[in-house]
């Protein structure tokens, strides 16, 4: 062998697959979907006053705490500069009214992060996405609270009013249409966020310009969030009016409650959603309809969070039917 043969040979690198190679890692994926999510998070501080950056950061606080001190008691290396806890305390604080006593995110982020998350091993191994875990736990325990909306941060301090999918349920489209004034200014208000409601329902359209960076960057698949908001805005349309069979508001539907917040920054979570893209799209049909479901048939006007779990329950049946086929096997 020459020299130069062998010079390129030990050049050669011998290690397990896979062998695909780039600059990505969990904190610069995290940090990225906290930097998408940051403009909504800003405006609904904007939207809502200071009660809103205080309950933010008491749940990024609490996130970013409970995940050290549990990595501290077992003994794993510490790696809140990953960006994920803060990410949970950050959604966790988008699904909740900017109203809320401070213990309330601080309950809800220790819920995330050391039941959701480290019970089940740890970041990777959670089968349901952390934040609505809990959130769905404040819903559980503070009901009224929850349920409290805030308006906007030049009324009152304390002032509450019902949310527009609250309006809708409990007095009709048309009685909606009214409080704001007429259709038109009932689309600009809720695509813009100027409407009661949790942190995550302010501006649709930052919230979608977040989502399309993240689209962009090649993080999430656009199927989900298109085919989500999609299935929830027809089925509404199909059943949802009052009317008869296609008389529902899709429009509506589509940019009211937390269904683009819940599409493109918790449906597409990578841990609990399916591994293929048919699994994706099969997983995003459900929680649209279980959205569309809830809200058309049952007690509580909003439907995503629970969606959205109920969803995350069955994705490892849906991996199981939606694999791809092992190469040179039969049917």
């Amino acid at each position: 062998m020459s020299a130069e043969a062998k010079f390129e040979l030990d050049k050669l690198s011998v290690s397990a697959s896979p062998h695909v190679r780039c600059d990505e890692s969990i904190a610069k994926i995290m940090w990225t979907v906290n930097l998408a999510l940051a403009p909504a998070a800003l405006f609904s501080v904007y939207r809502f006053g200071l009660p809103a950056l205080t309950t933010m950061i008491v749940s990024i606080v609490a996130a970013v705490v409970t995940e050290y001190l549990i990595l501290k008691w077992q003994g794993k290396p510490v790696v809140i500069n990953d960006g994920s806890a803060f990410l949970t305390g950050l959604l966790l604080a988008m699904n909740i009214p900017s109203t809320v006593p401070w213990y309330m995110p601080v309950f809800g982020a220790v819920v995330s992060i050391a039941i959701a998350k480290h019970t089940m091993g740890g970041l990777g191994y959670n089968i349901f996405n952390p934040a609505l875990v809990g959130r769905a736990f404040l819903l559980a325990s503070w009901p009224i609270a929850m349920t409290s909306w805030p308006e906007m941060a030049s009324k009152v301090d304390g002032v509450t009013s019902a949310t527009p999918l609250g309006i809708l349920k409990l007095q009709g489209y048309q009685k909606l249409v009214e409080i704001f004034g007429d259709k038109a200014t009932m689309y600009k208000d809720l695509f813009l966020g100027l409407r009661s409601g949790s942190m995550g329902e302010t501006s649709a359209l930052l919230l979608i310009i977040g989502g399309i960076y993240l689209i962009y960057r090649g993080y999430i698949n656009w199927q989900v969030p298109v085919v989500m908001i999609g299935t929830a805005g027809i089925l509404t349309w199909a059943f949802g009016g009052n009317a008869g069979l296609f008389s529902g508001d899709p429009l509506l539907n589509m940019i009211s409650g937390g269904l683009i917040l819940g599409a493109f920054f918790m449906a597409t979570d990578m841990v609990t959603i399916p591994i293929t893209v048919k699994g994706q799209i099969v997983f995003a049909a459900g929680a649209g309809a279980l959205t569309a479901l809830i809200r058309i048939a049952g007690g509580y006007p909003e439907g995503v969070c629970y969606s959205i779990l109920l969803m995350n329950a069955v994705t490892p049946l849906i991996d199981r039917f939606t694999k791809p086929k092992k190469f040179g096997a039969g049917r």
